[in-house]
């Protein structure tokens, strides 16, 4: 692992904050795909289609949460270990 960020220093906070945006990428847009996934079939079985199971857009929406807390976890496990004192 790359040596401890100095978060003092303006350049290198600013280069932490981007690394930091790229961990967990793929799992938080999973999860906003799903969530968008989720309301449109809501939409559609609203307006279109009242024959859709309502289960069915919830429970898409449970897996695009469970996605997101997933990646939060995942970005504190990250900051922890790379803030933690170098032996």
């Amino acid at each position: 692992m790359t040596p401890r960020p100095d978060l003092n220093d303006p350049a290198e906070r600013a280069a932490y904050q981007r690394e930091l945006r790229m961990v967990a990428r793929p799992v938080r847009w999973l999860g906003v795909a799903l969530a968008i996934i989720a309301a449109m079939l809501a939409l559609v079985r609203a307006r279109y289609a009242p024959q859709i199971p309502m289960i069915l857009p919830l429970f898409l929406l449970g897996i695009a949460a469970l996605h997101m807390i997933a990646a939060i976890v995942i970005r504190m496990k990250y900051h922890q270990a790379r803030m933690k004192p170098q032996e």
